[in-house]
């Protein structure tokens, strides 16, 4: 095992570099990148990248520092050349593509991410402040996934064709074909003083005097806050767990050895737990990685403009769109990264669940 975590390893490499080139190469061809937005601005066209991301939400953003990726500024006319020059120096952009390219990629290596062009901060500093909402959002939500659609997939696979699983089915398609922002939206007119009840507040993670708060009322501020997002993203979650689990235990259920574990006298629960648990779940757990990286990272980005939760999901949609360029890379570097190590530590848990499996033996 140990040879092939390293070959996952040095993969990684090349793999994060291929995602990271094709990125930056799109991005080459991207029109109306910073400088073209700044020039807009100065010209007074408005719809630059300050008033855009002022609009969005977000505190203490300027216009001190500029980027793009084009390089034929038709907005331009009438400004001083020499003005539009040291907008390219100030961006970088004074360089070839691919000095720039491996230039990043060299600072990426010790996580220096830079600065953000239209924030007055550090990328880094932005996902700290935003991460923990996307660690409350996703760690919830895959809980509240995997620990109640396994045990119900078990049980429906076990009563298969009952009117337990029959109600239960028809719930959770109904959950899955409501998409969860529709949802969210609904609870904020139900329960957070839309239209009929004031039970839940309607934005942020916690209270402004969250500070002030004893331990205790922290912890069920916290709660407090996160209820409505939480239940809006989890529903439609729900489904293909649930469903993936019944069919895997149907599958495996009707196979030989189970059969013959009943034959020889074992209770249910044994069999279930003993025998068709650790086959059943590997197709599970293969699918672990990309409800991982959904839920912390993707899925949140409308249920965090519903409820109005600063997170890593919103701030890689307003950068993308504002081509705040230093923080788009920086996360997708990430993102790109975790998903890697996610599915190397998805492949140790399957030898875990299942001491048969080598992946020693097959080339990685």
């Amino acid at each position: 095992m140990g040879n092939y975590i390293i070959r996952r390893l040095l993969l990684m490499i090349p793999t994060l570099i291929g995602i990271m080139t094709i990125s930056f190469v799109i991005v080459q061809f991207a029109p109306g990148g910073p400088v073209e937005q700044v020039i807009a601005q100065l010209n007074g066209q408005g719809g630059g990248a300050e008033s855009r991301l002022s609009g969005g939400g977000d505190a203490g953003m300027s216009m001190d520092n500029f980027d793009s990726t084009a390089s034929d500024y038709r907005g331009a006319q009438g400004l001083d050349p020499q003005l539009i020059a040291d907008l390219e120096r100030q961006f970088g952009f004074d360089k070839p593509p691919l000095t720039r390219f491996l230039l990043m990629m060299r600072d990426y290596l010790t996580f220096n991410f830079g600065d953000s062009f239209f924030r007055n901060s550090s990328v880094i500093d932005l996902i700290k402040d935003r991460l923990p909402v996307s660690v409350s959002l996703g760690v919830w939500v895959l809980l509240l996934s995997y620990g109640i659609s396994i045990p119900l997939g078990i049980r429906k696979a076990v009563k298969d064709g009952s009117r337990f699983d029959v109600w239960t089915s028809g719930v959770i398609v109904i959950g899955y074909a409501i998409p969860g922002f529709l949802l969210g939206i609904l609870m904020i007119i139900l329960f957070a003083g839309g239209s009929f009840f004031n039970w839940f507040p309607l934005r942020g993670l916690v209270s402004d005097n969250f500070s002030e708060l004893s331990w205790w009322q922290k912890i069920f501020d916290y709660l407090w806050h996160i209820t409505l997002p939480v239940i809006a993203l989890s529903v439609s979650s729900f489904a293909t767990t649930t469903l993936l689990t019944k069919n895997s235990f149907m599958d495996e259920i009707s196979k030989q050895y189970v059969i013959t574990a009943k034959a020889k006298g074992l209770s249910e629960r044994k069999v279930l737990y003993g025998h068709v648990f650790r086959n059943a779940m590997l197709i599970v757990i293969a699918g672990f990685p990309g409800s991982f990286i959904l839920a912390f990272f993707t899925g949140s980005l409308l249920i965090e403009n519903v409820f109005s939760l600063d997170g890593l999901g919103r701030l890689g949609y307003l950068s993308l769109v504002n081509r705040d360029y230093p923080v788009v890379f920086a996360t997708l570097y990430i993102f790109s990264l975790l998903g890697l190590v996610i599915g190397l530590v998805s492949d140790l848990i399957y030898t875990w669940i299942d001491p048969r499996i080598d992946f020693e033996k097959r080339d990685v």
